[in-house]
């Protein structure tokens, strides 16, 4: 079974002060001389709806979108339920000892002693529902301490569907240079037994 876990753009919540995404249809079908095909014009942020940070959000001479390590990107996670703000002593809990990749099901926002831990503990990958992985007051601390460590970082997630456990990621970038974030389609893949 695959689980699509990524918000649908146009009616995605957006971050404060983001741009809202819009379309336009720059050649359609519903012109009085239809035009031979369709082709939409799209706006919208880097961050928008699903999305992953690159180091490049924080930092100025950070990896941009495009030079992301896909192979963070790819591989075994475990989904974890947890209260919306996120300790250490929730991760140290709920954590499977081999996990690399972490989606947080329910979690808003990690505090910096929890953003410190998953650094410590090697995650390649951490993922929340939030359209932050830090708190709205104070951004800066959670999102250097990840983004420093070269974490890939998804939000926006949507997990309200998927049980607890270990599944197979997969949430790609598009390839934009010079970009800060990219905005993905995540789905997660139930691991075959046997």
């Amino acid at each position: 079974m695959i689980y699509d876990i990524s918000r649908e753009i146009f009616s995605s919540e957006i971050y404060p002060g983001d741009p809202v995404p819009a379309r336009e249809f720059v050649m359609t079908f519903e012109k009085e001389e239809p035009d031979v095909c369709q082709l939409t014009e799209l706006t919208l942020g880097s961050h928008t709806g699903t999305h992953m940070d690159a180091p490049r959000h924080f930092f100025e001479t950070g990896k941009t979108a495009a030079e992301l390590d896909l192979s963070k990107c790819i591989g075994s996670c475990q989904v974890l339920s947890c209260p919306e703000q996120v300790t250490r002593q929730t991760l140290e809990k709920g954590m499977g000892p081999d996990v690399t990749r972490l989606l947080l099901k329910g979690a808003k926002e990690l505090h910096e002693e929890a953003a410190q831990f998953l650094v410590e503990r090697g995650i390649l990958c951490v993922g929340v529902e939030s359209l932050s992985v830090a708190p709205l007051s104070s951004p800066v601390k959670v999102h250097k301490l990840l983004l420093g460590a070269e974490m890939i970082l998804l939000e926006g997630l949507v997990l309200e569907e998927v049980p607890e456990g270990r599944y197979e990621l997969i949430a790609l970038p598009l390839k934009m240079a010079e970009l800060d974030g990219s905005p993905v389609r995540a789905v997660l893949r139930e691991l075959s037994v046997g």
